[in-house]
């Protein structure tokens, strides 16, 4: 029986598929002859970060942060908490920012500030999803995959209180 949370499917997965090879190809000709380090931002990122450097034509390494500004709500409380740091350092590196969804901006204003701080060559973000309308801080992001509207989004990585992160397309969390 299907569970009546998961909503109206906003990205296919023949979409997701095409839209990572796209980035990817882009990314690899922005980064030719560099080193980049693609930094995951768990757990959201996991699936479309795992696709997308298995696309990349570029040497690469990745690194993994874990941050919490959600919870178990659908709304962002817009107070960051770091519980995984890098494991390495970036300073003098290439960095970019592989995020599941920019909503707010909250989250990656406070990650970009912290590590553009650590003194990396340069920093960038690409990010599967954005909601345009629901932005609060005007973010530079260089690689999107998709725009969608403001609806909490779950599948291909995100979720709603852990659950749903498997489903292999992007929905939307139907609200009782």
């Amino acid at each position: 029986m299907p569970d009546p949370r998961v909503g109206e499917i906003l990205v296919q997965p023949d979409e997701l598929a095409h839209r990572v090879r796209e980035l990817a190809e882009q990314i690899s000709r922005d980064y030719e002859g560099k080193d980049v380090l693609l930094i995951g931002v768990l757990k959201g990122a996991v699936f479309f970060l795992a696709d997308l450097m298995r696309q990349l034509q570029v040497d690469c390494e990745v690194d993994f942060m874990a941050v919490s500004s959600y919870g178990s709500s659908t709304d962002s409380s817009g107070v960051v908490r770091i519980l995984k740091d890098l494991d390495a350092s970036i300073e003098g590196r290439h960095v970019l920012i592989v995020e599941d969804i920019v909503d707010s901006g909250l989250t990656l204003s406070y990650l970009f500030r912290m590590l553009g701080g650590r003194s990396p060559a340069s920093i960038e973000v690409c990010a599967l999803l954005t909601k345009p309308d629901r932005r609060e801080v005007d973010m530079p992001i260089r690689y999107v995959g998709f725009e969608i509207p403001n609806k909490f989004a779950i599948g291909y990585g995100l979720d709603h209180a852990e659950r749903y992160r498997n489903l292999p397309y992007v929905a939307v969390l139907n609200t009782p």
